[in-house]
Formats: structure tokens, C-alpha cells, sequence
């Protein structure tokens, strides 16, 4: 009876899987990504999955694309090791059935997971499988009870090189307290053996990306827009100990250098010239022979003054300092002045420029035509491939190009007040127009010449722009073919200091030559167009589109009434409407102190306090 219980509980055998050897391979890479912990591992599982229910052979891993799960990556290691196999066993062997005495290991024909089916052929005889659970559970309890280790992010990593640039930034006393992107950027590349701006070959991720870990795991503050970084408390704790580890670093460093240069020095008497016969091995033969040798202080004289140099080329960069000698004058061209828009005369100015053999570089800038910085002279490192990190510093000089039709179509559409606005805010204190009279171009103009002249002569005596006239492109190239030589003798022999775009106003501005300048990814992060406006520059731009009202008169009124809710406050204080009408007709502007006078503050008061339209 109990035979035929069994013969009926028999189960029937399934058919065995047209693709063994497939099978097995799959079976063998997801059990080397699952040692490794690696999370391929399931990405293999839902191949053989899908493998394991298609009931055709299957010719080559190319087939396989037909399947779930089965991308561009698998296929071609099926096929690379279905070549290997075919070379080893011939290009006839089987490959829809095992050699003898071989069995897959995720043949189809078990119904077990196979790594189920692993662990239970582990099990030891005599042990239940209650018990391989208790022992698994203990193994993984003990795990569990480990403590968490901290986060401290790789050496010469980008995570590594922001948190001690952040660090020794919050430590200078006149510190901002936080960092824009482009200064952190190139503050923290010296410290990174990967780049915060190009991705490696093959990568799309660059060191930058590791910001990301660092706020999400609390160590770093991002605020504002444009983003500003900052340490948090927890990011200033690990940032000490990475700064702490580094110091310890250079100090053993130095202790193994004096220790190596002792050595050297106690060595060099005790030398003794092993090629003389033993007859000269007397007291005189060896003093006479220390005599002659040359003595190590010498070099060691001359030595300190390179090293001296070295050490001091260094910390001036550290504090941001360009020394005489370190350093070369560059102009920088903006690319829409070689290509892009009205093309006409463009490749000229960059064929006349490279004739008279001006150094000049071509580049986005956000505000401008042309300007020229002092770009730090660096020898690049034999031992990285990428060229080292140069500082550059903006000159105090930028130049606005204008051709006599472009500076009608600026005029018609607004442009020319918005550049003029933008030229002022820069933080660079001797703006130039440079115009073009383009020989007879003006006469085809929708504006009359007269109107474009006073333009030009508001622009010098009104804004306070210097503006020099050419002819054409070739005196364009001519003049800053000049100003470029000009500058390189100005700056000659003359130390150069980095400053913040917040201090621009410490500087003179009509001293001949300043040698406090900002760096130029600040000055052209600080000039991007489309960066959001604070409520005092919105308030600014809306005062100049009233008629009549100049950058000069905003930049009064906004000392007396910063916003415009301050504005309506100031209002609602006044006893009467004439009052309120006259409110901002005493405000002073510009450089002869003159008065708004009545008639601006009435159109300020009516355009801000008239409810429903104008009238």
C-alpha cells in the first residue's frame, strides 16, 4: 500500500534546459557578484530567471536579446566565453547538452532557487535545518551589533579636498563664511587627484559630485541662490580631524627629512677612499684627504635661497598674492566677438590681433567685449596628466565694442542702459566703449546720427565711460593691441593681491594702478545675467525703465529708500500729497550733487501710489 502511495506521489520529470551551458555560466557570475557583494548579482538572477522559462536553444549569447532581462552586457560575455569554449573543445562541441558527468547548476529541471539549493547542500550531516537558522541569525545579529563607523571621506577625494578647503577657508580671519561653487572648485583642485570640472575617460561623474554625499550626510550646508557652501558642525568636526591628520602627516614628513639629512651629514666624514694603498692610511692622509673634499655647507649656503624662494612663491599663493615674475598679462576676448551674430569683421579682429603678436585668449565672458587678467605662471608636474590649476586675477580694465548699427539696435531695444547698468556693477573700476564708425554705415540707420552721437557723448560725460573711437577693425585690433603692451609695462614688477567681489568699493577708483583685483571666476560668476536679483537690483530696474531716470538717479534714491516697500512706508508718513509729490525731489546724484528735482518725484509717487492706471 505504502509502495503505491509513493509510485502515485511520484512527480513527473520535467525536460531538460536546451541552453545548459548558458545556465551555467550565469549561475557561476552571479555567485561571484554575490561573494563580492556586488548588486550585478541580481541582475544575473533575472536572466536566469528569464533563461530558465524559454524553451528553445539558443545559438550564441546574441540570440539571448530576445529574452527579459537580457542586455548588451550579458550577450557579449556569453559570447566571449561561448569563443573560449569552442576554442578549448573544438568549434563541433555541443553546446545544448553537458559533456558527460557534468550538471549544470541551474539546470531546470530543480525547482529550487540555486542559491537555496547551495546552502542546502552545505548543510553539515547530522545538523537540521532549525539549526543552520539559529547560526545564521547569530552570525547576522553579530553583524548588526557592530557600531556604525563615522563618515570620513578618501584621501585626495573630492569629498576630502571641499571639507579642508571649507576648513581652512572659515579659518582666515576676514572670511566670508561660506563659498561660492567656482571658488570652491579651484580652491579645492590642488588638494583632489580627480577634476572638479572634467569627468574621467569613460565617466560622466566628476569630483564635484561627492558634494552631494557630503550634504546629505549633514557635513555640508548649501544656502541660497547662487548656492553658497558652508561647514556644519558636524562637517567642521570631521574637517578638524582630516586638517589634524594632515598636520601630522607633514610633521613626520619633516621629521624623517632632518633625519635623513643628519644621516648624510655624519656619513659624509666617516667616508673613507677604499682604492689607496694601506701605507696612506695615516692620520695626515686622512685629514689631508677630509681637506679636499668639499666641504656640504656650500651647497647647503646656496640652497636655503632657492628653497626660501619656493617656500615663499607658496604661501603667497596660499594667501592669494601674485608676486612680480609670477605671472603674465592676457587679454581675454569674449567668443561672440570671433563668432556668432553679425559675422561681418569678426575673423578680421582675431587675424589683425594674432599679426601683432598679442597674447590674447577666447573665452564666455558674462559682461563685456574685451578684458585682460593676470594669469600665475605654473610649471606643469611630470608625474599628472592633467596641466596644474592657474589663478588668474582681473585687471581693473574692461571694454565694450560698438559698432554705429549695433549701438542703434541697443539702443531701440533697451540694451544699451541694461549694459551700461551691468558695466557699472561689475566691480571693475575703468570701464571703455570702443566704437566703430563702420565708414558710411550710419547713414542707413532707423535713428537719426544725432541722436547716436549724444548717446556717445552721455555715455563720457554723463556715466562717466571713457570712450575711444575707430574707424574700422583694424584700428579696433590697433588700440587693444596698445592697451595690452600698456598694461603688461603698468604691471611690471608689481604685486598683485587677490580680493573678494564684497570689498570692491575698498579700492580707489581713480587710483592709476590697482593692485587689489578679483579673481576672474568671480567676476564672472558675479556678471551672469540670468542669476536671480536680490529686491534692491529688481527695485533699481524698475526705477531706470521711468523716463528721465538714470542708473546715477536709482543709485541715489536707493541709499535713501533700499526697497520698495521702505519707499511706500516713507509714503504713508508725509501729512499731505504735496508732500508726497516732492518727497525725493531734494535727493543729490552723480558727481555735481544736483537735484532729482520735482518733476521725477512726481512720476516715482504717482507710479507707486496711484491706484488703477496712469493717467
Amino acid at each position: 500500500m505504502s509502495s503505491e502511495l509513493v509510485r502515485l506521489g511520484r512527480k513527473r520529470a520535467l525536460p531538460s534546459c536546451p541552453n545548459p551551458l548558458f545556465l551555467e555560466w550565469l549561475t557561476e557570475l552571479r555567485d561571484q557578484a554575490a561573494e563580492k557583494g556586488l548588486k550585478t548579482q541580481y541582475v544575473y538572477q533575472k536572466a536566469l530567471s528569464s533563461l530558465k522559462k524559454y524553451p528553445l536553444p539558443l545559438n550564441n549569447g546574441k540570440e539571448a536579446k530576445i529574452l527579459q532581462n537580457f542586455g548588451d552586457g550579458i550577450c557579449k560575455i556569453l559570447d566571449d566565453r561561448l569563443e573560449k569554449y569552442y576554442r578549448v573543445n573544438g568549434p563541433d562541441a555541443p553546446i545544448h547538452s553537458l559533456p558527460s558527468g557534468v550538471q549544470a547548476s541551474g539546470h531546470c529541471s530543480t525547482n529550487l532557487d540555486p542559491s537555496k539549493a547551495s546552502s542546502n547542500t552545505q548543510e553539515l550531516p547530522g545538523t537540521s535545518g532549525g539549526d543552520h537558522k539559529t547560526q545564521k541569525g547569530e552570525v547576522r545579529r553579530e553583524k548588526g551589533a557592530r557600531k556604525k563607523r563615522g563618515y570620513v571621506p578618501q584621501k585626495r577625494s573630492g569629498g576630502h579636498a571641499v571639507l579642508l578647503t571649507l576648513y581652512r577657508h572659515s579659518q582666515v580671519p576676514d572670511s566670508k563664511g561660506f563659498m561660492f561653487k567656482n571658488e570652491l572648485q579651484t580652491e579645492s583642485q590642488p588638494l583632489c587627484d580627480k577634476s572638479f570640472t572634467v569627468p574621467d575617460l569613460g565617466s560622466k561623474y566628476t569630483a564635484w559630485a561627492s558634494v552631494g554625499t557630503l550634504i546629505q550626510r549633514d557635513l555640508v550646508l548649501k544656502t541660497h541662490n547662487p548656492a553658497r557652501y558652508s561647514l556644519t558642525e558636524l562637517g567642521l568636526v570631521v574637517a578638524e580631524q582630516l586638517e589634524s591628520g594632515e598636520r601630522e602627516e607633514k610633521n613626520d614628513q619633516k621629521v624623517e627629512e632632518e633625519k635623513r639629512e643628519g644621516g648624510e651629514a655624519v656619513e659624509c666624514p666617516d667616508t673613507v677612499d677604499l682604492t689607496l694603498d694601506d701605507d696612506d692610511h695615516d692620520d695626515e692622509g686622512v685629514s689631508g684627504r677630509l681637506a679636499k673634499r668639499p666641504s656640504p655647507v656650500g651647497p647647503t649656503e646656496e640652497s636655503p635661497t632657492e628653497e626660501s624662494q619656493a617656500v615663499e612663491h607658496g604661501e603667497a599663493a596660499a594667501r592669494g598674492i601674485l608676486l612680480p615674475g609670477c605671472y603674465e598679462i592676457i587679454l581675454c576676448v569674449d567668443f561672440i566677438e570671433t563668432t556668432g551674430g553679425n559675422t561681418a569683421g569678426k575673423p578680421d579682429l582675431v587675424t589683425e590681433l594674432q599679426k601683432n603678436g598679442v597674447t590674447f585668449d577666447i573665452r564666455k565672458l558674462n559682461v563685456g567685449d574685451f578684458l585682460w587678467v593676470a594669469r600665475e605662471q605654473v610649471a606643469p608636474d611630470p608625474g599628472q596628466l592633467r596641466p596644474p590649476t592657474v589663478r588668474e586675477l582681473v585687471l581693473d580694465y574692461i571694454i565694450e565694442r560698438k559698432r554705429m548699427d549695433d549701438l542703434c539696435g541697443s539702443i531701440i531695444d533697451g540694451r544699451f542702459r541694461e549694459q551700461k547698468f551691468r558695466l557699472k556693477r561689475c566691480g571693475l573700476h575703468k570701464p571703455i566703449y570702443l566704437v566703430e564708425e563702420h565708414g558710411s554705415a550710419a547713414a542707413h540707420l532707423s535713428l537719426p546720427e544725432s541722436t547716436l552721437q549724444q548717446a556717445i557723448a552721455n555715455t563720457q560725460v554723463v556715466d562717466g565711460f571713457f570712450v575711444k573711437r575707430v574707424q574700422d577693425v583694424k584700428e579696433s585690433a590697433a588700440y587693444l593691441t596698445i592697451m595690452t603692451r600698456y598694461l603688461q609695462k603698468l604691471y611690471t614688477n608689481r604685486t598683485l593681491h587677490c580680493r573678494s567681489r564684497e570689498l570692491e568699493g575698498d579700492g580707489p577708483r581713480g587710483a592709476q594702478v590697482s593692485c587689489s583685483l578679483m579673481s576672474f571666476t568671480e567676476f564672472n560668476h558675479g556678471a551672469v545675467k540670468s542669476k536671480c536679483q536680490t529686491v534692491r537690483e529688481v527695485f533699481a530696474r524698475q526705477l531706470m525703465q521711468i523716463s528721465g531716470l538714470s542708473g546715477d538717479k536709482a543709485a541715489a534714491i536707493l541709499e535713501h529708500y533700499n526697497t520698495v516697500n521702505s519707499l511706500v512706508r516713507a509714503y504713508g508718513q508725509c501729512a499731505s500729497e504735496a508732500q508726497k509729490e516732492k518727497l525725493l525731489s531734494s535727493i543729490r546724484y552723480g558727481k555735481l550733487k544736483r537735484n532729482l528735482g520735482p518733476a521725477l518725484s512726481r512720476t516715482v509717487y504717482q507710479l507707486y501710489c496711484t491706484k488703477g492706471p496712469l493717467s
